[in-house]
């Protein structure tokens, strides 16, 4: 019988993860009903979308309060279409304050459900796994070290790996897309990309433009790459600049794996961009802002000294973190000189990243689709017995 699949992705980078998988999934049941919530690489792969994933893309505490009443609603128009619909298993990718309390409100009801992406749990707010024990039949993570923590707390996972260390070079040729885009050889190329997420550019994006101003001033020859993610971030990211910014800074359309394997290095939001730019061998600058208030309360919950992928992994300050006041442009702008023209640091963090890239690559989508069929089979396997006790 063919699989029915719901899928509730959220952001840019659960939309890359749920097109994967979706595909992975399609290679062995072409004729699969997939059908959720997600963006147009879901859509792409063949997913029927009942929502838009922008819905769920906030970031912060209050920010979320502010949108509270539309989530809410989207949450139950959810949960009745998936107990109407009846799928073989329920999958949030990512999003777990909207997915997780989704999932368990489903599991109740006798889905089968998974969660693809970790929550930072083993960072902050660890109480958090007695939810996520009661909401899903099985956690996807993406790092190895993920699975001593859910071990430790009876949580069936499968560590897929990350499907970007799966479609990204291990050695990117620099000079070849600089070739493709028309950059010289030798020119200096610094990426920003501040974000996915309107309220991160919102935040973010300020402090960058002046930071890549201030190191235009220093290095003549500068030429800035900001791939935007869609054109409502386009938008926003042109709003602040001058028709002389424009004859220096190059924004694209989208291409985030095109202008990290174009630059030198790289100044960013922090998340799934970190460990792109990590996965394409890019010394970092690594920066984050969130509201006054979200930020003062979430300092007191966090149980890691580094919020960046790319120093969680290597367990080390490994690339500088700018976080909320520490990010000035002035500041920004010193750290990204640093890592644009220090040969030693340089070095470091390539061989740093070549490490993980190598720890992450695991065919995560075959892996992801396996774990997913495998929970499909045991669902199926649990109805007939209970139909046959029935009859």
């Amino acid at each position: 019988m063919t699989p029915r699949i719901m899928i509730v992705a959220g952001e840019a980078s659960g939309d890359q993860l749920g097109a994967g998988l979706i595909a992975a999934l399609r290679q062995q049941y072409p004729e699969a009903e997939i059908a959720g919530v997600g963006g147009p690489r879901m859509q792409a792969a063949g997913f029927e979308l009942w929502a838009d994933q922008e819905r769920l893309a906030v970031m912060g505490l209050f920010e979320v309060l502010r949108r509270l009443p539309d989530l809410l609603r989207l949450r139950r128009q959810l949960y009745q279409r998936c107990l109407a619909w009846q799928p073989d298993v329920f999958i949030g990718i990512d999003a777990p304050d909207f997915n997780l309390p989704l999932a368990r409100k489903l599991r109740r009801a006798g889905q089968t459900t998974a969660h693809y992406v970790s929550p930072s749990v083993w960072a902050w707010r660890q109480g958090r796994v007695k939810g996520i024990r009661a909401s899903v039949d099985l956690m996807l993570t993406l790092f190895p070290f993920e699975g001593d923590f859910y071990a430790r707390h009876d949580v069936p996972y499968v560590c897929v790996g990350h499907t970007l260390a799966d479609l990204l070079p291990l050695a990117p040729d620099t000079q070849a897309q600089r070739q493709a885009m028309g950059i010289p050889e030798n020119q200096t190329v610094l990426a920003i990309l501040p974000g996915s997420r309107g309220s991160e550019v919102r935040y973010l994006w300020p402090d960058f433009l002046a930071a890549a101003r201030l190191l235009r001033a220093q290095l003549p020859d500068l030429l800035v790459l900001v791939p935007a993610a869609n054109a409502a971030r386009r938008a926003q990211i042109e709003a602040l600049m001058t028709d002389e910014d424009h004859l220096w800074v190059r924004i694209l359309d989208g291409q985030s794996h095109a202008a990290l394997t174009a630059c030198d290095a790289s100044l960013l939001s922090s998340g799934t961009a970190a460990l792109e730019a990590a996965l394409l061998k890019k010394p970092m600058v690594v920066g984050y802002r969130f509201s006054q208030l979200t930020y003062w309360l979430g300092r007191w919950l966090v149980r890691t000294p580094w919020f960046s992928l790319p120093n969680i992994l290597a367990r080390e300050a490994l690339v500088p973190e700018l976080m909320q006041n520490d990010l000035t442009p002035e500041r920004a702008a010193e750290e990204t000189r640093q890592m644009l023209l220090d040969p030693q640091r340089r070095q470091v963090c390539i061989e740093a990243f070549k490490a993980m890239h190598q720890t992450l690559a695991r065919q995560a989508d075959q892996r992801a689709a396996e774990a997913v069929l495998r929970l499909v089979d045991g669902n199926r396997q649990r109805i007939a017995k209970r139909e046959a006790a029935d009859a």
